[in-house]
């Protein structure tokens, strides 16, 4: 077979649809335009059929397009997997990660599971608690990247936010709600900020939030909320149609973040690369599956 697939054709493919369009693609490549299309055309002309769609309002890519974006995908993937494994200079050392439950079985851990295979001789270590113990563990220097969730108004200028969501009063369809009676609040632990915040609104709105339980795991606090143990604030990636949204009784919760914090001053080759590699997949006009 006399025709190859050019590795950089390739590149951009998958940078068209990481990044929304051409345009979009080739500020991320730094390429003009014009360079990133011709990529694409001469993809084109060696597979005989359409790849970008081109049409307004409807997908980048066409059925081709789209097939061919699954090996591109692949073939990126290995390719920077093997430059970054035989090059001569290869990345060591240790990175303490936290992360909060919920980030564990999203993109965050499929990024993890890609770097680690391109840096070998970077060993991850990783802590699951929750969002202010992470933060506290950061600012006592204990670990260096901290992947979490806090509210948007709290987002610093340096946080990598990997994705925005709205938090939600919920309850089991059966638990009644009685005027004047203290709410049975479901809680993630003691330094739970969703609780902290809760409790302190109560106090301006009049609500009682009595803790009644608290689960260090999201599966747990939905258990608990469908079993008619109490209410609970959950965010929109755990709602389901078994379960009711409480809504004009409580006070509008604030939306949250997910966000990659790390201290800037401790950052090391091993944290940067890290931090890169998160990056990369941020910058998508999709977001990032965290759970």
């Amino acid at each position: 077979m006399a025709e190859r697939l050019d590795i950089e054709g390739l590149r951009a493919l998958v940078a068209i649809s990481s990044h929304g369009g051409v345009t979009r693609a080739a500020e991320h490549l730094t390429l003009s335009q014009p360079a990133v299309s011709h990529k694409i055309r001469r993809l084109e002309n060696i597979l005989d059929c359409d790849l970008l769609a081109r049409r307004a309002g409807g997908s980048l890519f066409t059925e081709a397009g789209e097939r061919l974006l699954e090996y591109a995908r692949r073939i990126m993937d290995l390719h920077d997997e093997a430059l970054a494994a035989l090059g001569k200079k290869p990345l060591a050392g240790t990175i303490q990660l936290g992360m909060t439950e919920d980030t564990t079985g999203g993109d965050v851990a499929r990024i993890l599971g890609r770097f680690t295979r391109l840096h070998p001789e970077i060993q991850v270590r990783t802590r699951i608690s929750q969002s202010l113990t992470l933060s506290d563990k950061l600012e006592a220097g204990e670990i260096d990247i901290a992947v979490m969730q806090l509210f948007c108004h709290d987002v610093r200028r340096d946080d990598l936010v990997l994705f925005e969501d709205r938090l939600h009063w919920i309850k089991s369809h059966e638990l009644p709600l009685k005027p004047n009676a203290s709410v049975p609040f479901l809680a993630f632990d003691d330094n739970c900020f969703y609780k902290h915040w809760a409790q302190s609104e109560g106090v301006r709105t009049g609500h009682r939030f009595e803790t009644v339980l608290e689960c260090p795991s999201a599966s747990g606090i939905l258990a608990a909320v469908r079993s008619g143990l109490g209410v609970a604030l959950m965010n929109g990636l755990h709602l389901s149609s078994d379960l009711e949204l409480v809504e004009g009784v409580f006070p509008e919760p604030p939306s949250i973040a997910y966000v990659a914090r790390s201290r800037p001053k401790s950052r090391n080759d091993a944290v940067r690369a890290l931090l890169h590699e998160i990056a990369s997949e941020v910058r998508s006009a999709i977001p990032l599956r965290v759970a």
